[in-house]
C-alpha cells in the first residue's frame, strides 16, 4: 500500500467529483482500491459486515483528496441493500461506479463441503452480488442513464482443487457481467470483472495454511503475488474515463497464472545460459 495522499501513476483530480460504491471496503483489495479512489478525488462510500475494519480505512483516508463514508452492510440482506443504496442516493445527485469487491470462501475438499457451506460461499458471492448491482442500476444507473459496475472473481479459471463452492460462484459472476453488460447497455451501463489472482494480502498470509502461503508464489509465472496498488489501479483505470469502452470483458490480473502453473522453463528443462533445452527430433 501507498502512503502518499496523491496518486503513484494517475494525474491528480481524475476522479473528482466522483461518487464509488465499494463492499468489503474495510480490509485487502477493498480498502486499497478505496485509498487509491479517494487519491484521485473521488467520494467512496464503503461498506462491510464489520465497524472496526471501516474504521481502519476510515482512519487511513485522512488527508486524501477524496472522502470516504461507510456503513455496515450484510450484501445478502435484500432489505438492507435496498435501504443502503435509498440512503446514499439522498445525499447524493449520482452514483458513477460500483465495486463488488465483498466476497469469501473456505478450503476444503469437495466432498467434506455441506450444502450450508456450498450455500453460505454462493449466497455471499452471487446473491450478494447480484442484489449490489441490481439495486445500483434501479436506483441510480437507470434512472442516470449511466454507471459502472466492476465485480471481482477469480483466477485461475481451469479449476480450483478445494474451492469447488468458490469456483462455481465466481463463473457464476462473470457470466452475469457478460450478461448484463447487454441487456443494460441500453441504459449506458459499463460492467466489467476483474479475475484477481494471488495478491499479497493481509488475509492470504494470515488465514490459509502456511504451506500455502510460502509456495504460492512460485506458482505464478512472473514469480511474485500482486501487490494490492497493482489491483487498485485497475479499478481506478476502469473507474476513468479510460476505461469507458470497456464492458462485458473479464480482465485476468494475475501475473500469468491462468495460462500456466509455475515458471517456464519448469526445472531443470535449460541450457546454462537459463535457455530452454532444444527439443530432439
Amino acid at each position: 500500500m501507498t502512503d502518499s495522499a496523491e496518486s503513484a501513476i494517475f494525474r491528480v483530480g481524475l476522479l473528482e467529483g466522483q461518487v464509488c460504491v465499494v463492499s468489503g471496503a474495510g480490509t485487502g483489495l477493498g480498502r486499497e482500491a478505496s485509498l487509491e479512489l479517494m487519491r484521485l478525488g473521488a467520494t467512496v462510500v464503503g461498506c462491510g459486515r464489520r465497524e472496526e475494519p471501516l474504521e481502519g480505512t476510515a482512519e487511513a483516508a485522512t488527508g486524501l483528496p477524496g472522502a470516504f463514508e461507510h456503513e455496515t452492510l450484510d450484501i445478502r440482506d435484500e432489505e438492507a441493500v435496498e435501504a443502503f443504496f435509498d440512503r446514499i442516493v439522498e445525499r447524493h445527485p449520482r452514483i458513477d461506479l460500483l465495486l463488488n469487491n465483498a466476497g469469501g470462501q473456505f478450503l476444503g475438499p469437495a466432498e467434506t463441503i455441506t450444502p450450508k457451506g456450498f450455500r453460505t460461499v454462493t449466497e455471499l458471492n452471487v446473491q450478494g452480488t447480484w442484489l449490489m448491482t441490481h439495486a445500483a442500476a434501479t436506483k441510480a444507473f437507470i434512472p442516470q442513464g449511466k454507471g459502472k459496475v466492476v465485480s471481482v472473481t477469480i483466477s485461475p479459471h481451469h479449476g480450483m482443487p478445494g474451492m469447488a463452492h468458490s469456483g462455481a460462484a465466481r463463473a457464476g459472476v462473470e457470466n452475469l457481467t457478460r450478461t448484463l453488460s447487454v441487456e443494460w447497455a441500453r441504459h449506458g451501463i459499463r460492467l466489467v470483472a476483474i479475475a484477481a489472482g494471488q495478491f499479497d494480502t493481509e488475509t492470504l498470509r494470515t488465514k490459509y495454511p502456511q504451506q500455502i502461503v510460502d509456495q504460492v508464489a512460485g506458482t505464478i509465472p512472473l514469480g511474485r503475488m500482486g501487490t494490492e496498488s497493482e489491483f487498485a489501479w485497475m479499478v481506478a483505470y476502469l473507474a476513468s474515463p479510460a476505461g469507458d469502452f470497456h464492458s462485458g470483458s473479464v480482465i485476468t490480473i494475475d501475473g500469468a497464472r491462468d495460462n500456466w502453473f509455475g515458471s517456464w522453463p519448469p526445472g531443470a528443462a535449460t541450457d546454462e545460459g537459463g535457455e530452454p533445452l532444444a527439443e530432439e527430433r
